[in-house]
């Protein structure tokens, strides 16, 4: 990788950051309408996922083009998880304070989405050792490097992963045994499923990232975690798709969509699973496709969000996923970006 392409590809994840941030502010100060406050802070939101994956990138790339010191090592994670801690604050900010339905949603979702950035902050702490990564790959052992993480190191990254994962989990289903009280509990309780999803496929790039760095990565494990993230993106997207067919109001739609656009996000996490796995001490000659997959992801919640932008010409409340699956594009865009950073790293080429 020479220096102008790692200036692109760190390029990218801030590009989409400030797309989200401004897209979303744009949405919100437009008017005063109940669904631009939900629209405005969820897409205001996902760009700090595109922040902590701008530390995951910076990290890998740094350590491939060796101008990795340091002030990046200890800076680039605590960027990320600054961002999951000011964007959690801000969702209980938004529910706790809610007068409505809609910053009652708002505010869960922009939690949840927290919850994820945690993750992904996790992600770019766990490849603070990426470089060992391509050695490992090469040896036939298992003996753990000497500078690469502890046992205990790694426990520690993947209970962070698996504790905001629990934590969107049991969130999203208190939400729905609540769903009686207002729809606006069914509503926040369906989308957190979908976040719940994301973060539970991140536990999986976070253990494969980890135990390479380890050496201690196993053949099992080659179809485990990928099937993992295959899983909880077919789970968000069957029950997105559930959920609209089985009742044909609005509301089911405007689920229906953003759960979908969750899953294909899953799918987009999917592909640095996947490049990880198969060139682990394998040749795998499709490798450079895979960066391929968060690109089709990417273009479908574009061309869902076109979908729904018509719909919402007929009924308001398309106005939401229309505008959340354009940010869930960036999001998927931005992963593009990763995996492309993932195959040039781990390239034998």
């Amino acid at each position: 990788m020479n220096y102008g392409i790692s200036v692109l590809f760190r390029a990218i994840p801030l590009i989409m950051a400030l797309f989200c941030f401004g897209y979303g502010t744009f949405i919100y100060v437009l008017g005063d309408d109940p669904n631009r406050l939900v629209a405005g802070s969820v897409v205001f939101s996902l760009g700090m996922i595109c922040i902590a994956l701008f530390a995951t990138a910076a990290t890998i790339i740094r350590q491939i083009i060796h101008t990795y010191g340091r002030n990046s090592k200890y800076a680039l994670p605590i960027i990320g998880y600054l961002a999951a801690v000011v964007t959690i604050i801000s969702g209980i900010v938004i529910f706790s304070s809610a007068n409505s339905p809609s910053s009652f949603v708002a505010g869960h979702v922009v939690a949840g989405v927290g919850l994820i950035t945690v993750c992904v902050a996790t992600a770019a702490t766990s490849s603070t050792r990426f470089s060992l990564i391509p050695a490992n790959a090469k040896d036939t052992g298992h003996d753990v490097p000497q500078n690469a993480f502890t046992a205990g190191q790694e426990r520690v990254l993947k209970g962070i992963a698996v504790i905001a994962s629990a934590a969107a989990w049991i969130w999203a289903f208190v939400l729905l045994g609540q769903s009686e009280i207002h729809v606006a509990y069914f509503v926040a309780g369906h989308v957190m499923i979908g976040l719940a999803c994301i973060c539970t496929s991140l536990i999986a790039l976070v253990a494969t990232i980890a135990r390479q760095v380890r050496n201690v990565y196993s053949a099992t494990e080659r179809n485990r975690w990928p099937k993992l993230v295959l899983l909880m993106g077919t789970v968000s997207l069957v029950w997105g798709v559930f959920v609209v067919f089985a009742d044909s109001s609005s509301t089911n739609g405007v689920i229906g969509f953003i759960m979908v656009g969750l899953g294909l996000v899953c799918y987009s996490i999917s592909s640095k699973v996947i490049l990880l796995a198969k060139i682990w001490r394998h040749e795998f000659k499709l490798s450079n496709r895979i960066p391929i997959i968060p690109i089709l992801t990417a273009l479908t919640c574009l061309f869902l969000a076109a979908f729904a932008f018509e719909l919402g010409t007929i009924h308001e409340d398309y106005f939401i996923p229309a505008r959340v699956l354009t940010g869930l594009g960036a999001i998927c865009f931005t992963l593009f970006s990763i995996v492309s950073i993932l195959e040039s790293g781990t390239s034998s080429k």
